[in-house]
């Protein structure tokens, strides 16, 4: 009888610790992911991204009987982004899009006409659901998989909407809208910079976006161009936003390389305000990697950034923004080996991972059909406009990828190794190591007295000689090396090697 009852009482112990750790896991929300850089973020366009291109030609033909992305068909692929270690999607803008003045057959996703609710080109019409809750039913599915959420702010207004609400935009002397940069699809709105904000209806319209993207099951906010707004805009909407939901996240696009206002009737609110008015992250400038004119700077550039976010109360973070859908893909830049570098520096780097829908998928986003004339257009643009080099946001076009899994393998061991040594990444140490060459970059995170080393060539050209001090290598330690180099020696502390063009070697050793 006594051994049945502490049987008994064994079995409650471990299915309470079972419990409690389904729970804590549960609780973790992408606030917490974010500032601890666990998050492993993957943008998609939901209107490409499992869409149906039948006969190959790049765009999405319904009277053949093809299909563009939809909340609904999105879901299949869910499972494939988890099993590449995803944890949290972008949702590029779900808004309206607007039809006029506009740019493409479909409309660019940041030409937002509507603020409260969801673009009907997402919808799968042969859903019995509402689009809302066809989208709820994407954020549900999402969850089920402890896949996180994050949404898209677009930071402009199409031209259908001044059409309406002409109130809403900045206008010049003859009334005309102001058009920020050369985005000539979109008008800059009229946000004022003092107490007469919060009587605006602009900024009631940004709270009842707030509203809706929490009501669909939105985990964090993405704020496109966040520079555009004035501090007390973003500290006023963020603050109201964590009274409904504590702890959703805010991610600002912005960078230290951005130093100028969109237009001259624009605001500028530089990346270090954003953070004080309370963004938990921005993009940083990791997009200028192949511009960096040495490692050192390079180097020099993540050890800045790690003092500035340090400088907070409250955890900060940035972004693997190496390619963004603002950015010309790094296999047009560098080819494979340059895009297997971008893979690396996600998985080791003191930043939250990101990747666009394609690039794992070696997509280079050219498309044959590019400014030509379109046979059908949804807006008054007749040519299939498009940003060479990156991902399609302005027609009905195919789902990104290709033939390769070549850089989706690599992702796979660079997450194994992430996640082997999460501590390292994660919590560790970024320590830039010496070098008596320029073109390498070599840095270690250490935590706990177990050390990741990463050594990169980063001329794609050439093969390098390098020496490189490793920081708490001893005799005793024990090396183990997950990429290799065939030409190396160590001495002591010291690695001697050469390495091929665009090499990867990492290694890891504990003391």
């Amino acid at each position: 009888m006594l051994k049945k009852v502490i049987f008994t009482f064994i079995t409650m112990l471990c299915i309470s610790a079972a419990v409690l750790a389904e729970n804590t896991n549960e609780e973790k929300n992408l606030r917490e992911m974010f500032q601890n850089n666990e998050a492993v973020i993957y943008a998609i366009n939901i209107r490409t991204f499992n869409a149906d291109d039948k006969n190959g030609n790049g765009i999405i033909d319904f009277a053949l009987g093809e299909t563009s992305g939809s909340f609904i068909n999105a879901i299949e692929r869910l499972d494939e982004l988890k099993s590449l270690g995803v944890n949290t999607i972008h949702l590029l803008p779900i808004t309206p899009v607007g039809k006029i003045k506009s740019l493409g057959t479909a409309g660019s996703l940041y030409a937002m006409s509507d603020f409260t609710s969801i673009n009907m080109q997402l919808s799968d019409e042969l859903s019995d659901l509402s689009i809302k809750n066809q989208a709820k039913k994407f954020f549900e599915e999402c969850h089920k998989r402890g896949i996180k959420v994050i949404v898209d702010l677009p930071s402009c207004g199409a031209y259908d909407l001044f059409i309406n609400r002409p109130d809403l935009f900045v206008t010049d002397d003859t009334g005309l809208p102001a058009t920020p940069s050369d985005w000539t699809d979109v008008r800059l709105f009229k946000v004022p910079d003092d107490n007469s904000l919060f009587k605006t209806d602009i900024f009631i319209l940004h709270k009842q976006f707030i509203n809706y993207m929490i009501s669909l099951g939105a985990d964090g906010i993405r704020a496109d161009v966040a520079t555009i707004k004035p501090y007390i805009f973003w500290k006023e909407l963020i603050k109201y936003a964590r009274s409904k939901k504590s702890d959703l996240m805010f991610l600002a696009e912005a960078s230290e390389s951005w130093k100028e206002p969109a237009s001259d009737k624009a605001y500028f609110t530089d990346y270090k305000k954003l953070l004080e008015a309370g963004f938990d992250g921005y993009y940083g400038d990791y997009f200028e990697l192949n511009n960096r004119k040495s490692a050192e700077e390079f180097m020099t550039s993540i050890e800045e950034r790690n003092k500035i976010l340090s400088k907070y109360n409250e955890k900060k973070s940035t972004i693997g923004s190496f390619e963004t859908h603002d950015v010309i893909s790094p296999l047009l830049v560098g080819g494979e080996n340059y895009s297997k570098i971008i893979i690396w520096l996600n998985a080791t780097l003191p930043l939250n991972p990101y990747y666009i829908d394609g690039f794992l998928q070696a997509d280079d986003y050219i498309y044959e059909y590019s400014n030509k004339k379109a046979d059908t257009t949804y807006t008054d643009d007749d040519y299939y406009y498009v940003h060479q080099g990156q991902i399609d946001i302005f027609n009905f076009s195919r789902k990104p990828g290709s033939d390769t899994n070549i850089l989706s393998d690599e992702h796979k061991i660079a997450m194994n190794l992430r996640n082997k040594y999460i501590d390292q990444i994660t919590k560790g140490d970024f320590i830039s190591l010496k070098t008596d060459n320029d073109k390498v970059f070599a840095y270690q995170r250490a935590y706990n007295n177990k050390f990741v080393n990463v050594i990169i060539n980063r001329n794609l050209a050439e093969s390098e000689d390098v020496k490189v001090k490793i920081k708490k290598l001893t005799k005793k330690s024990k090396v183990n090396f997950i990429k290799d180099s065939e030409d190396k020696k160590l001495v002591k502390s010291t690695m001697t090697m050469k390495l091929k063009p665009a090499q990867i070697v990492i290694f890891t050793f504990e003391n």
